[in-house]
């Protein structure tokens, strides 16, 4: 899925899921993955009902500030019923099986000076069928 070309896309990288945690909720998995180049690592709690992960899976991942290809903010009708609801117009959920929506509420810079955590607070969504 490498060059979606979007202008809403800020971030796109590969990983590979190197341990999954301890379950703390039924539905909760929590993450742990690094990019391909091994620069960056990710934590992400997922919802393992909708999109179940283990040990050695691949993932690709995109941040964007929109789902619309050109960048364009979603209408009033919010994420899920553009994405659900038919409209004729595809979006870059379409690409995904999986995905998350929601605000970055936090960033924060670690004490050795090069990592950078950034914290989002989200909403999953599963592409029917």
């Amino acid at each position: 899925m490498a060059g979606l070309g979007s202008d809403a896309q800020l971030f796109e990288d590969n990983f590979r899921v190197h341990k999954l945690s301890d379950k703390k909720y039924d539905r909760v998995d929590r993450l742990y993955a690094t990019s391909e180049d091994k620069s960056i690592e990710i934590t992400l709690d997922i919802n393992n009902e909708l999109f179940p992960c283990k040990e050695g899976d691949e993932l690709h991942m995109v941040l964007a500030t929109s789902l619309h290809y050109d960048g364009s903010k979603d209408d009033e009708r919010g994420w899920r019923d553009v994405a659900k609801m038919g409209a004729s117009e595809s979006t870059l959920a379409d690409q995904f099986d999986y995905v998350c929506y929601g605000k970055i509420y936090k960033f924060e810079d670690g004490e050795d000076g090069q990592t950078m955590y950034v914290l989002p607070r989200l909403v999953t969504w599963e592409k029917d069928g």
